[in-house]
């Protein structure tokens, strides 16, 4: 099966993640514009009808790229959902994405049959975050387009899967679009992603050192100074295992070697205040970032990944003897 038409105008195979609290406007038509999908989630707009004014500033601001840039227009953007029961905004976003017709709709911690109806009625996609084999059947089941495989190394709620099971598991009875997350930030790694049966790669933890990324400086360095080793797997923050920055977890005063287990029960999609959160205070990161060197603008970012992944894709065919 063939992706849909709207990923027509990717100028790499990439979906930006969205982020928690870093993924903006900015951000989103940064990378929109560079050719790869943004995505933000709807509760990073905050007061909720905030929402209303990023999508009326995104939709016109890449509609007025695509006039002054007709022979690159931008990227399709994507707006993520959570669906799990402490977000008691979704009806209310979900109205707010079909007026201004969401391309693609991320879904994440829930898959509902009414959810994906929604959005193929102001035909729009739903793709969905799916951590195992199991979840990835469910989801489809429940009418999503395509899949999100959430593998070992991802950042933020991640799974603990090989990449290469996963993905195998997957494409063993789906042929719809599939997209790869985990520890994904250079060009090589977005056609190893392809090469295992990926249509797309998903890449977040690069981002966060964009310099339109809503991050703290000291996030962004972190991203930049930080490896593989430096990222802790852990139940404690949200209730749902994620991946976090070491150093994040030092400076709140815990021990990154030492955390107790954490409780469903404890997940919260509000800013708060006054005691130590995930997303606003530990650090979510995946274990690709030893790729990343430099805090820059999203369009460099981009043109790197576009050289090293024609690069990759050049060695490859010296390796297999191709020419």
């Amino acid at each position: 099966m063939s992706l849909p038409p709207l990923f027509d105008r990717l100028r790499l195979p990439v979906i930006a993640s969205p982020l928690f609290i870093i993924s903006t406007p900015d951000l989103v038509i940064a990378q929109c514009k560079a050719g790869i999908v943004g995505s933000f989630p709807a509760l990073n707009a905050r007061p909720a009808g905030v929402l209303d004014e990023w999508l009326a500033r995104i939709t016109e601001e890449l509609a007025q790229h695509d006039r002054d840039h007709p022979d690159s227009p931008a990227a399709p953007f994507a707006v993520n959902q959570i669906v799990h029961r402490s977000n008691d905004r979704l009806e209310t976003d979900l109205m707010v994405c079909a007026k201004w017709k969401v391309p693609i709709v991320i879904t994440s911690l829930g898959a509902r049959v009414d959810l994906n109806d929604a959005v193929h009625s102001w035909g729009g996609i739903t793709l969905h975050d799916v951590i195992d084999d199991r979840f990835a059947r469910k989801a489809v089941e429940k009418g999503a387009d395509g899949l999100i495989a959430v593998a070992a190394g991802a950042g933020g709620h991640a799974g603990t899967l090989s990449p290469f099971a996963l993905v195998r598991e997957i494409r063993d009875w789906f042929d719809g679009p599939l997209i790869l997350s985990g520890a994904i930030a250079n060009g090589a790694s977005v056609l190893a992603a392809q090469a295992m049966g990926a249509d797309l790669a998903y890449i977040g933890s690069l981002f966060i050192a964009a310099t339109e990324a809503n991050a703290d400086a000291a996030y962004k360095q972190g991203i930049v100074d930080g490896r593989a080793a430096d990222i802790v797997y852990s139940n404690l923050f949200t209730g749902v295992h994620g991946n976090y920055l070491r150093g994040s977890i030092v400076a709140a005063g815990l021990d990154p070697d030492a955390l107790p287990e954490g409780d469903l029960k404890t997940m919260d999609f509000g800013t708060g205040a006054g005691k130590t959160k995930a997303w606003r205070d530990i650090w979510g990161s995946g274990q690709g970032i030893g790729a990343v060197h430099a805090v820059e603008p999203t369009a460099d970012m981009v043109a790197r990944l576009t050289g090293e992944y024609a690069n990759a894709i050049a060695a490859l065919r010296t390796r297999a003897g191709l020419g």
